[in-house]
C-alpha cells in the first residue's frame, strides 16, 4: 500500500468519519483511480471508523509541513 498526495486528494471530500467499506464505496462512486480503492482494501478492518485521512496515512502532510508564509501574499 502506498499513498501520494494525488491519491489522497481523492479522499478529501469523503464523508468523515467513515468505515473502510464506506470509504471504498465513496472512492468507487467518485471515480477515484484503482490505486485508491486497492489501498483502501488493504486497510485492516477492525470495525472502527476512520476520522481523517491521517488515520489512514499517518504521514499525510499537514499545512504546517509546507514552508509557505501566507502573510507575504
Amino acid at each position: 500500500m502506498y499513498w501520494t498526495l494525488e491519491l489522497a486528494s481523492y479522499l478529501e471530500d469523503a464523508p468523515w468519519p467513515a468505515s473502510k467499506d464506506e470509504l471504498i464505496d465513496f472512492a468507487m462512486r467518485t471515480g477515484a483511480p484503482l490505486e485508491v480503492v486497492e489501498n483502501l482494501q488493504g486497510l485492516q478492518d477492525d470495525g472502527e471508523n476512520y476520522d481523517t485521512i491521517e488515520d489512514i496515512w499517518p504521514d499525510y502532510p499537514s499545512k504546517e509541513d509546507f514552508f509557505f508564509n501566507e502573510d507575504e501574499y
